[in-house]
């Protein structure tokens, strides 16, 4: 085998290698992807051009995230939210739509305690989908029934699915089930179903 063959030979063996090398490193940024982000990952596959451009959007969501200066909530913090949903899950049975209302501005609140931007709703999401992104369906979900019992079009049922929606991001965002385990039957036997079990 002449000199030149073997040249060729180690050349084509090192470009297999480098292609090699840069696919399973493509892989383990994916699968790093996919295990941070969830179902978001799917959501924003969906939502893209190419896989490419949805795995650039989240690198980018994570650059984001990264200058964020966020603040774990302090003991008598976490305890003042718990009480404070506690309270409006109460009052659903009163006034269901007034209790949407004030669930989207605790969460609000919430979030906005910890560091988040809580400007525009799309920027708002694409920060906790770092951190939080296996409630964000929820989160999408109880939004937008606020939206449309805002214009008076959503049902009492619809408006207890969105209370169970935001009890899923509040208790992540939380760290634990706030006030106990205490579901609206155990407090008033009128008070429409609420699954915070899921």
């Amino acid at each position: 085998m002449s000199s030149t063959q073997i040249i060729v030979i180690v050349l084509v063996v090192l470009v297999v290698v480098a292609a090699l090398a840069v696919a399973l490193r493509s892989l383990g940024r994916r699968r790093a992807l996919r295990d941070r982000f969830g179902p978001e990952y799917d959501r924003v596959v969906a939502e893209q051009d190419s896989r490419s451009a949805a795995e650039r959007e989240l690198r980018d969501r994570e650059r984001r995230h990264a200058e964020l200066t966020l603040t774990p909530l302090t003991p008598e913090s976490r305890a003042r939210y718990a009480a404070a949903w506690e309270e409006l899950q109460v009052r659903f049975i009163d006034s269901p739509g007034e209790t949407v209302g004030d669930a989207d501005e605790l969460v609000t609140r919430l979030i906005e305690e910890q560091g988040y931007p809580t400007g525009d709703f799309s920027d708002q999401i694409a920060h906790l989908s770092v951190e939080h992104a296996r409630t964000l369906t929820n989160y999408r979900d109880a939004h937008e029934i606020h939206l449309r019992n805002s214009r008076g079009e959503a049902s009492t049922e619809e408006l207890r699915q969105a209370v169970v929606h935001y009890r899923a991001l509040f208790t992540d965002l939380l760290g634990t089930e706030p006030a106990g385990h205490h579901t609206p039957e155990q407090r008033h036997p009128d008070t429409p179903h609420d699954a915070t079990s899921r």
